[in-house]
């Protein structure tokens, strides 16, 4: 399907896409992957698009001050080549590897994927679970908003209007983390129908989210509070699958790929094969 007509302006800084944003209907455009289907089906119709591809602030993977800190332009095919990531952050390498085919991992970004909020991409989970920050920046001054705070229903975020994320930023993981993200994907679009990543620390705490279960990517505090603290075995692993999704203030998934009820087996499925994997 075309879309329907617009403009197109190239931003090399960030304060020309900043400039361009506020003077309009305009859309923030990276790798596309998510913007330009939504286009596609009349579900986005902008004035104008901000090709922001190009900004070299927006680009790259450090280690700065205690965190990772992943720039919103990055692909996914960067995060999953990083060195840095593989070693200290390596759910992220692995989702990275999961995410498309070879085109979108090399032009959809982080970024992007963030601030479209789709309830079954795969990122979502992945910042929650590593108690990401999102720092956002706008005409106004900048910000930093919690992972947490950051999602807020279906293909919806904290972003503010004319809102631009510039960067993810992930706490270092002390030495003894462990990670994993496994995921039950559709076939054809390698969308998670049911995504789950848990971050296991040295002192006993667990970090668990889902996605593609609900409207939106969530942590589950349940799950998390059965078995932190505990020596993870099948009994504390049990509980954990017990307590998963239970008291969630979201709307849970069916549709045509997987009922509400096949999506919760799913979520404790691959809720305990992720436990297994960190222990």
């Amino acid at each position: 399907m075309i879309t329907v007509e617009f403009d197109y302006k190239k931003a090399t800084t960030v304060e020309e896409a900043l400039a361009a944003l506020a003077n309009g209907d305009g859309k923030l455009l990276a790798g596309g992957y998510s913007l330009v289907p939504s286009m596609k089906l009349r579900l986005s119709q902008p004035e104008f698009l901000i090709d922001i591809s190009s900004i070299s602030s927006l680009k790259g993977i450090q280690e700065e001050d205690g965190f990772i800190v992943i720039r919103a332009g990055t692909t996914h095919a960067e995060i999953l080549n990083s060195a840095l990531i593989q070693e200290k952050l390596p759910f992220f390498h692995t989702a990275a590897g999961v995410i498309g085919d070879v085109q979108v991992r090399n032009r959809g970004t982080i970024g992007g994927s963030l601030a479209h909020a789709d309830p079954a991409a795969d990122w979502p989970a992945l910042v929650l679970a590593a108690d990401a920050v999102i720092d956002v920046v706008s005409r106004n001054g900048s910000r930093s908003i919690s992972a947490t705070d950051f999602f807020t229903g279906l293909f919806s975020t904290a972003l503010g209007e004319n809102e631009l994320i510039t960067a993810i930023r992930i706490p270092v993981p002390p030495a003894g983390t462990r990670t994993a993200y496994m995921k039950f994907e559709h076939p054809a679009s390698r969308f998670a129908i049911v995504g789950c990543a848990v971050m296991r620390f040295p002192d006993g705490k667990i970090n668990i989210a889902f996605t593609g279960v609900a409207e939106y990517a969530f942590r589950d505090k349940g799950a998390e509070q059965a078995v932190a603290g505990n020596t993870l075995d099948a009994a504390s692993m049990d509980a954990a699958v017990n307590a998963a999704l239970q008291g969630q203030d979201v709307s849970f998934m069916g549709d045509n790929f997987a009922s509400e009820e096949y999506r919760r087996h799913l979520a404790k499925v691959y809720l305990k094969r992720a436990l297994q994997a960190v222990a």
